[in-house]
């Protein structure tokens, strides 16, 4: 499969995605994965698209920016959300898989594709022939790290991301949990564990002064925490209200044993799975010792005698300073035949990641076809990410998840929020319809 054979590098979110585009449009593609013959430092297993922080891709409604791309991304054709969809598990209005059984299918559906080879083996450098798609993500190995600085001439930009702690959901007391969603909004679908005063200090103080781990081989002074995924001391260590006004904000939310009566702060609690066996900490990413983590969440009512299945851990997420790199279409300026996608290039979340590895893998097979490289309109929620990423200030790049922040204006004012966004929402769709019908037939 060697000859004419696009490659692409990594198997997470974006190169599964990209490798299943370049299939899709009639083209061989290896697909190499280093896993299970080297770990990184967040990944459990050896299947494709393994969901490491949590399972859930964000809000599914289309007047919120998450539900927006999932949309713009279904109609697309992506893998990524045609699998999800399919093994969704009940989170109120998020869109959640059961993400064994998801990266599992995902794992034989690309292994089975006649046109793909799936490889088992570490790249220690960018292959310097054909088209190539590099989608190695957050947790690039050093080997990789240092030829891509080679290619950019430029050290890497980084930030410490870090995952939720999972609890079994028969540890948990039901007599305090209770199932809502905030302001009964969709389904019943989160546990909701209720502090009162005197219980929400007790564990403030507590979550403080807990004992952290070592960021091995990382500097901490140095550490740059991306602001929408903080570790949860860290938010306390903001002052004393800061989590009541984030993750463990009441609002819309009534304990059922006292009628009427707001509690003064909630950890809300997300099923990881269909049998409502495991659930996710919402909020909860954390870097605090494995035996600090089960002292001090237990604290939080309801988790007395909880049974923790995965600890919440902390790793270094690395990205390329896209602006200066990138053209909208994720080929390198210096290398056209050289794209990259997903976290590596500085999108933030999985959604996003699928997105990248559409538009990375669909231009892809349109170079080895002859064909232009696409953009998308930047009223859609997939073209404004990547026209951010490509043409935001080098000095100051960060990674950016999708938000209505980024499209263009609409050109009248509108006040109220909800409304606004349904007319982004909208506007979107209708442009991505009638862009996609004048290039469907060379995707």
């Amino acid at each position: 499969m060697e000859t004419g054979a696009i490659k692409v590098i990594g198997g997470g979110l974006a190169g599964t995605e990209a490798a299943w585009q370049i299939a899709r449009a009639g083209i061989p593609v290896i697909l190499y994965e280093m896993r299970p013959n080297v770990m990184s430092p967040a990944h459990h297993s050896q299947e494709l698209a393994e969901l490491v922080c949590s399972n859930s891709f964000g809000a599914m409604a289309t007047d919120r920016a998450a539900g927006l791309l999932h949309e713009e991304l279904r109609r697309l054709g992506s893998i990524i959300i045609k699998t999800a969809d399919v093994h969704a598990v009940p989170a109120g209005g998020a869109l959640a898989v059961d993400r064994g059984v998801f990266s599992g299918e995902l794992t034989r559906t690309l292994s089975h594709h006649p046109l793909i080879e799936l490889r088992r083996e570490e790249l220690t450098q960018i292959p310097t022939d054909g088209v190539v798609v590099l989608c190695s993500g957050p947790l690039t190995s050093y080997s990789l790290s240092q030829d891509l600085s080679r290619l950019t001439g430029m050290e890497y930009l980084s930030f410490f991301d870090a995952a939720s702690p999972i609890v079994v959901g028969e540890s948990i007391n039901k007599d305090i949990a209770f199932m809502a969603s905030r302001y009964d909004k969709g389904e019943a679908a989160y546990l909701n564990c209720p502090f009162t005063k005197e219980q929400y200090l007790h564990f403030y103080h507590e979550l403080q002064t807990a004992e952290q781990a070592e960021l091995k081989d990382f500097d901490k002074e140095t550490a740059k925490f991306f602001e929408a995924c903080l570790p949860v001391e860290e938010l306390a260590r903001r002052g004393e209200d800061t989590m009541r006004y984030g993750p463990l904000k009441p609002v819309g939310l009534s304990d059922p044993r006292y009628p009427g009566q707001r509690p003064y702060a909630v950890v809300q609690l997300r099923q990881e799975d269909k049998a409502g066996q495991l659930w996710n900490l919402v909020g909860f990413q954390t870097n605090l010792r494995w035996g600090e983590q089960k002292r001090v969440f237990r604290l939080i009512p309801g988790l007395e005698n909880a049974e923790f299945v995965r600890m919440g851990v902390m790793h270094k997420n690395t990205f390329i300073n896209s602006p200066q790199l990138l053209h909208p279409t994720l080929q390198f300026k210096s290398r056209p035949s050289l794209l990259a996608a997903g976290q590596l290039v500085g999108t933030e979340g999985y959604t996003a990641a699928a997105a990248g590895g559409w538009l990375a893998g669909t231009n892809a097979a349109r170079l080895l076809l002859g064909l232009e490289p696409l953009t998308l309109p930047v009223t859609t929620m997939i073209g404004s990410l990547f026209q951010f990423i490509s043409s935001a200030s080098p000095k100051h790049f960060q990674p950016m998840p999708p938000n209505f922040g980024i499209l263009p204006e609409l050109g009248k004012k509108i006040r109220d929020k909800q409304a606004r966004y349904k007319q982004y929402s909208d506007r979107s769709l209708q442009d991505l319809s009638s862009w996609y019908d004048g290039v469907k037939s060379l995707v």
